[in-house]
């Protein structure tokens, strides 16, 4: 099955790198026009010109997701495409440390970036498609808002806040031809886990039925599925794409 997005317009946000960045290039390889955000447009400048050199439509937008003005920004971004009708919520941070020693900005900076400014930015993209009537909302979760985990609780109730934003927001507007989905990767190859021994690697490795680390591709792939036509009856899932390390 090959996907076509020809006339879509999508918005990927923490597209600089990683998952954000192999999302950006795969829905540009659908001929969908993708516009790249992150803080700065100089930072998607590679994202953007991967794309220009694969011979699709992208364009680098300044956005910052945590920032007061991120709704002004999302009305300019729909000023200037005239629409978007495929929104990727993947920006996000992490702020670990154990719950007992956690300083509330931590808290307050992880849930504001990974949740509140994905509210803002979502209900500004989402008035849109609803008049369009036509729109794929995916948000990029994790398994650990399913699963938790130790010195993660900031991050994982952020997520998890994420997949119940997710359930609710899908039964409020699919009569509308609006889907929204989330997807909970596991443990994924990025410059993170680059940076780990090797044996803590192997240990992470066996906790996974699948013996190996996702790819950013693993999770591209499925965010291009849910953003097309044929998964237009899908709506309200959250994609566990972890390699078994959840069940």
């Amino acid at each position: 099955m090959k996907i076509h997005l020809a006339g879509k317009h999508a918005l990927v946000t923490g597209a600089s790198r990683g998952i954000g960045a192999a999302i950006a290039l795969r829905l540009a390889e659908t001929g969908a026009k993708v516009y790249c955000a992150a803080r700065s447009e100089e930072s998607v400048k590679a994202t953007v010109d991967a794309i220009r050199s694969a011979g699709g439509e992208g364009e680098a937008f300044a956005l910052d997701i945590a920032a007061s003005d991120v709704r002004d920004r999302a009305k300019q971004l729909i000023e200037t495409a005239g629409h978007i009708d495929i929104l990727i919520n993947n920006a996000g941070i992490t702020h670990d440390d154990l719950f007992i020693r956690m300083k509330p900005e931590a808290w307050d900076n992880v849930i504001q970036t990974n949740l509140t400014g994905m509210f803002h930015l979502t209900q500004e993209i989402v008035k849109k498609m609803i008049r369009l009537r036509w729109g794929r909302v995916v948000n990029i979760s994790s398994v650990v808002g399913l699963m938790g985990n130790p010195g993660q609780v900031n991050y994982a109730a952020s997520k998890a806040g994420i997949i119940g934003f997710t359930k609710a927001l899908a039964l409020e507007i699919g009569s509308r031809n609006v889907t929204v989905n989330a997807i909970a990767p596991g443990f994924i190859q990025t410059q993170m886990t680059e940076a780990m021994t090797d044996d803590a690697k192997k240990g992470l490795e066996e906790r996974i039925a699948m013996k190996r680390l996702g790819t950013v591709d693993d999770i591209a792939y499925s965010a291009v599925f849910l953003s097309s036509e044929e998964a237009g009856y899908i709506t309200g899932t959250v994609l566990n794409v972890s390699g078994g390390l959840y069940t």
